[in-house]
């Protein structure tokens, strides 16, 4: 029960987190910020990262029923850190410095595998539960 209870609160956190980043969307698109830079991937990546954090929020209530999602975050999270790595990692080979490294690496490798190691167990099928046929709505 504890367990449920911390998923529960990462959740939240994480969810509101990853909303957040829908003003930060919003913001970008309505000024045409993203025009400025010749950065059309943030636009993408925070939308992307908006949708999640709905998501993660409707899994707070039930979350071993949205197991597949939480797992996503997970994976999505620790695969975006692993990326930022390996560019951060090239920029320092050129000479460079990416300005918000590596808090942010930090931060999704947290988020990642705080998410993988509460994720709900998976729930066994119920034995011998026939598979059914799918309903066809009668007219």
């Amino acid at each position: 029960m504890k367990r449920e209870r911390a998923l529960q609160v990462v959740l939240v956190l994480v969810g509101l987190f990853y909303c957040f980043w829908g003003y930060l969307l919003f913001d970008d698109l309505w000024h045409s910020r993203w025009l400025s830079g010749h950065s059309d991937v943030m636009p993408m990546f925070l939308s992307l990262n908006t949708a999640l954090g709905v998501c993660l929020l409707v899994a707070v209530n039930r979350p071993a029923k949205h197991r597949l999602i939480i797992a996503y975050g997970a994976w999505s999270s620790l695969a975006h850190g692993f990326t930022m790595t390996i560019m951060s990692a090239q920029a320092v080979a050129h000479g460079m410095h990416r300005k918000d490294s590596p808090q942010d690496i930090v931060i999704f490798g947290v988020i990642g595998i705080t998410l993988l190691a509460l994720l709900p167990a998976k729930q066994p099928s119920p034995a011998g539960a026939p598979i059914s046929e799918p309903r066809v709505a009668e007219r």
